[in-house]
């Protein structure tokens, strides 16, 4: 346990040697243990979990992740946080998410995110694509935060890619990276602001001098935010998220306005990967 970021940075910095590390940022109390669970099982080396002092952890959990002390509400604390560590991992595959997010890829039920992230580096590859996909309580009465991974549901349609544009090339569109669309940002854009619309999130990658996040989930490193090479499609993941919903339901406004998030194209959520795939949520490239 650290009491704070540059105290981790200080005491803790040889949990950064060897990776892939998760970190995971926790926004509120909302399925902390389940999250931390799900990506150590995934195979994650390290598991650094940061939130407020106030929220509670299993015990059981607190001998298997790293704690820091951290204001995650704090303006640029997840992006700040992140920069940070970069330099101090630099080298290893690094991923960020937040607590109530649920990382999916190919196979994942067969295969460790690290046997998968040594194929995707074969291929030369030092980012991968996520895509985040909504997660909602398929009944609000009983789940007033939107999160019930009992009765979660999710879109199976509604998801649509636009050009990204470059403003130094006179919006011409950016080879090879795209800004996705669905899910609940879509069918409640009213609530949304235009900057937080995209479902797209580089969410791992590998640490490297010099590379920087931006606070729209992409990297200062233009490779990096591609979602293939140039020669064939690579790997892609899924990261099921309770966020949205938990925001929409947090938020007055949208609280009065929204009865269910179900609608015609919302389908149970079977927590497989292979739903994912079957639905185009996620790319298994070349790994069969």
């Amino acid at each position: 346990m650290y009491s704070s970021l540059a105290d981790f940075l200080s005491r803790g910095v040889a949990v950064l040697a060897k990776g892939p590390i998760a970190l995971v940022f926790c926004e509120d109390e909302a399925e902390i243990d389940t999250t931390l669970r799900h990506h150590l099982q995934l195979g994650f080396k390290a598991v650094v979990v940061f939130m407020p002092a106030a929220f509670e952890l299993d015990p059981a959990l607190e001998t298997r992740c790293t704690r820091v002390t951290l204001d995650t509400l704090a303006e640029n604390a997840v992006t700040d946080t992140v920069n940070e560590i970069i330099p101090a991992a630099a080298g290893q595959w690094l991923y960020y998410c937040y607590n109530a997010e649920y990382l999916f890829a190919p196979f994942c039920e067969h295969r460790s995110v690290g046997e998968m992230l040594a194929f995707h580096t074969e291929e030369r590859r030092d980012a991968m694509l996520t895509y985040v996909i909504d997660l909602y309580a398929g009944n609000l009465a009983a789940a007033p935060n939107a999160v019930n991974l009992d009765d979660a549901w999710l879109d199976k349609s509604g998801y649509y890619a636009q050009a990204r544009k470059d403003p130094d090339k006179g919006n011409a569109p950016k080879e090879r990276q795209l800004n996705f669309h669905g899910g609940l940002r879509w069918r409640f854009e009213e609530h949304v602001p235009m900057e937080r619309r995209k479902i797209d999130r580089i969410a791992l990658f590998r640490a490297k001098a010099g590379l920087t996040l931006y606070d729209d989930h992409t990297f200062s490193d233009q490779e990096y935010n591609t979602y293939a090479c140039p020669w064939h499609n690579n790997l892609t993941a899924s990261i099921v998220s309770f966020r949205t919903a938990k925001a929409l339901r947090r938020n007055p406004g949208s609280k009065e306005e929204i009865q269910s998030f179900r609608w015609h194209n919302s389908i149970p959520f079977d927590w497989n990967s292979r739903q994912l795939m079957d639905l185009g949520l996620m790319e298994p490239g070349q790994w069969f």
